[in-house]
């Protein structure tokens, strides 16, 4: 640590005593006026940072770190391989590796002015153009647009994005000749082929787009080339595409005509910053669209596009932190990869540039101490001098209800907080090609912990054994599918019958949020067209009680139908199972519940009867106790499932779930309850409060207009919660007499004692 603190005051000392030499460029016959860096470095920027080196620990230390990683790419030479793998091969994953690198090594020429830096970017940038200028498609055939370097454009626009801010900072140590000639066999052509030569991924609403409209984008900022800029911004002029063509994930690939980068900003962002695909995607996404924003912002300010629709890209980061759960990982809605975080290298970008362009909100800055670094530039130097200065406060996540769609008019997502319990609520939009047949589902945390789980994605994101690090097929067959999640199946039939067509057209609608009674937190939404003939009614409540030792989880889902249907409620908890409440029989030989929709991909267990009134399970998880009370009829069945049917390469993983079936019912409600209670540590052996505080659970009332829900407990307390179905409105005024007692209250629920 002695050997780096001095190193770094050395550099400190050299370029103080530099800061009057001469910064002409090492080519003083360009042609280009525009200055360079330019785009995310900037040379005021340069200057503040070489000027502050030493002294902003962080930065320090993220500087210090990155030089070792290049000294020793360096050191080991040059890879510029015939592209040939899928994700998770050698030249997929050396080819990405190059990008990061070329990026990284041309930051450290400019703040360390460098040349072996300079050298090695022009080198390698040299063999790509080489190669490049006689490559043709990847030999992958998978894609629906094939890149070159990889298997898909997607990746080549990754590359481009990257590669572009390599040679921003590189642009004046290269010659006027040098320049021309990697415009004209590379950058050029690898800018057409990802936009004009694959218009079915470049001219689309869509996270591909993005990053497509991005890297076409960041090479003309680079090169002032305003059609490149043009392109990026509104699309390809005079393309038109199929209006019924689909991706490799089923979901359109043009079919309202929008398309550019201004588009992708307008259409799947709501006014409250939710990514329509979810947060996983709005993370992936998130770095096209900050880094093309700030090299608009630094190139062309008179595009204000920091304050494009509102705000909207400094917004969707506040949206997408609160979208995360204790730990930082990002709630796996629609198709996400569980353990994705904000310490992930996209979210270090977002929170410095939403620091340093938005309105220095302090939170973020407790978030960049935690992630340990900074990005190594303008926007990372605010950052560093926030947290030097002391201005670091807590980020503090509260409930929030976040809207989706354009106009925040396609539902949305509800995230419960209240203590360390965590309830998210979906009832937005299908969600693009990467959504999931799951309205009005939800997901259950507890510090950070999974309690009752959201599925994900299947796939092995960059693992080769497992389908190339793509989407496998049970991700279609098993992931998207309505029974995956915690919500009603009707007649083993996926939400919208599973067809994307369908899907893209509806989505559910809010009745009611309500997050101003510290302990009491709300979420109610009505879904209509999931299955034709049925409404969906869900209403969902964190509620702090004096009685219980933690806060505990109400459910309340009502369902109206002009037919009798078979109802399906999953319940996807993690843990062991301690007690039921139920006699449950272990069938002789394992067997599918079903045939598809994704039962072809469930075995069942175990099988019982319910009990008349109330059902109640308990299960132990990572130290920790909780127990299920749901109301239930005599005819229902209960189900112990758990996942890996049908599954012989062993995509899915084997968890468990407690599924109550209900046959030809109309009309009917399932009623929950979960409670988080206790302990229990190996070490000592010490299991602390492992029993339910819950005696009963009833529905008193049950009408169009007012659901009202009993909760006694083992004290013989009852509180009483009624929710207005109907007029749910905030200034609503209800008069209601159950049992001879009169309810009047204003809102759109009441907790009260029922004595």
């Amino acid at each position: 640590m002695k050997f780096k603190h001095l190193y770094l005051c050395t550099l400190v000392f050299i370029f103080l005593s530099c800061q009057n030499k001469n910064e002409t460029v090492k080519n003083s016959q360009s042609d280009n006026v525009q200055e360079h860096p330019s785009i995310i470095l900037t040379k005021q920027g340069v200057k503040d940072i070489r000027a502050n080196l030493g002294t902003i620990p962080i930065f320090d230390n993220s500087l210090q770190a990155v030089k070792e990683e290049i000294d020793a790419e360096i050191e080991a030479g040059i890879e510029v391989p015939i592209p040939k793998d899928y994700s998770g091969g050698y030249t997929h994953v050396r080819h990405k590796r190059n990008w990061v690198v070329l990026q990284k090594a041309g930051v450290l020429y400019q703040i360390l002015d460098d040349e072996k830096y300079a050298k090695y970017v022009k080198d390698m940038l040299m063999q790509y153009e080489e190669m490049y200028k006689t490559l043709p498609l990847h030999p992958k055939t998978r894609s629906y647009a094939r890149g070159k370097l990889f298997w898909q454009c997607l990746n080549d626009s990754n590359w481009l994005v990257y590669v572009s801010q390599a040679y921003d900072c590189i642009y004046n140590y290269l010659t006027a000749e040098e320049r021309n000639k990697l415009e004209t066999n590379l950058f050029r052509p690898f800018a057409d082929h990802i936009s004009v030569d694959s218009p079915q991924f470049y001219q689309r609403v869509h996270n591909h787009s993005t990053w497509g409209n991005a890297a076409v984008g960041m090479i003309g900022l680079v090169m002032n080339d305003e059609e490149l800029i043009d392109r990026a911004l509104y699309g390809i002029k005079g393309v038109n595409l199929d209006k019924t063509a689909k991706d490799d994930d089923g979901g359109f690939l043009n079919k309202d005509g929008k398309a550019g980068f201004l588009a992708n900003i307008e259409e799947p962002f709501s006014p409250d910053g939710y990514y329509n695909e979810g947060p996983y995607y709005q993370r992936y996404a998130m770095y096209p669209f900050l880094i093309f924003a700030e090299g608009l912002h630094n190139v062309k300010p008179e595009l204000k596009i920091f304050e494009y629709k509102e705000g909207v890209l400094l917004k969707s980061i506040n949206a997408l932190l609160n979208l995360s759960d204790a730990d930082g990982d990002f709630f796996p809605l629609n198709d996400g990869q569980k353990g994705m975080s904000y310490y992930n290298s996209a979210l270090v970008t977002a929170v410095d540039i939403s620091y340093h362009y938005g309105e220095q909100n302090p939170g973020l800055l407790s978030i960049a101490e935690d992630q340990n670094k900074v990005l190594l530039d303008d926007s990372g130097l605010a950052v560093a001098l926030g947290i030097k200065n002391g201005n670091k406060k807590p980020f503090d996540k509260k409930s929030i209800n976040l809207s989706d769609g354009p106009e925040g008019k396609q539902g949305g997502v509800a995230v419960l907080r209240n203590e360390n319990i965590e309830l998210v609520f979906k009832y937005s939009s299908q969600g693009s090609s990467h959504g999931h047949y799951d309205k009005l589902s939800y997901s259950l945390y507890e510090k950070g912990e999974e309690v009752i789980q959201d599925y994900g994605l299947a796939r092995f994101v960059n693992i080769e054994q497992k389908g190339g690090g793509n989407y496998l097929k049970e991700n279609k067959t098993w992931a998207k599918q309505t029974i995956a999640h915690n919500t009603v199946t009707q007649n083993e039939t996926s939400h919208y019958n599973g067809e994307f067509e369908i899907g893209s057209k509806y989505n559910p609608e809010l009745t009611y949020f309500s997050s101003e009674n510290k302990n009491v937190q709300v979420v109610s939404a009505k879904e209509t067209n999931a299955y034709p003939g049925t409404e969906m009614h869900r209403t969902m409540a964190i509620i702090k009680d004096k009685d219980f030792e933690k806060p505990y989880v109400l459910d309340i889902m009502k369902l109206s139908s002009n037919k009798a249907n078979q109802y399906d409620f999953p319940f996807y908890f993690l843990g062991q199972v301690l007690k039921t409440k139920f006699k449950n029989t272990i069938p002789k030989n394992l067997k599918p519940l079903g045939s598809k929709n994704g039962y072809q991909h469930l075995y069942v267990e175990g099988l019982a009867k319910a009990n008349h009134y109330n059902t109640k399970f308990s299960w132990l998880n990572k130290g920790k106790f909780y127990t299920l009370t749901t109301t239930t009829k005599a005819n229902d069945e209960l189900l112990f499932t758990r996942i890996g049917a049908n599954d012989p390469d062993f995509n899915l993983r084997r968890e468990a779930a407690l599924m109550l079936r209900r046959k030809n019912a109309k009309n009917t409600l399932f009623v929950s309850t979960i409670e988080a209670h206790g302990s229990y540590t190996p070490v000592s052996e010490s299991a602390v409060n492992s029993n339910s505080s819950i005696k009963e659970l009833k529905v008193v009332l049950d009408t169009d207009a007012y659901t009202a829900i009993a909760i006694t407990n083992i004290n013989e307390n009852t509180k009483l919660f009624i929710t207005a179905n109907a007029n749910a409105s905030k200034e609503a005024e209800h008069k209601l007499t159950i049992n001879n007692k009169q309810y009047t209250w204003k809102g759109s629920y009441i907790l009260t004692e029922n004595k």
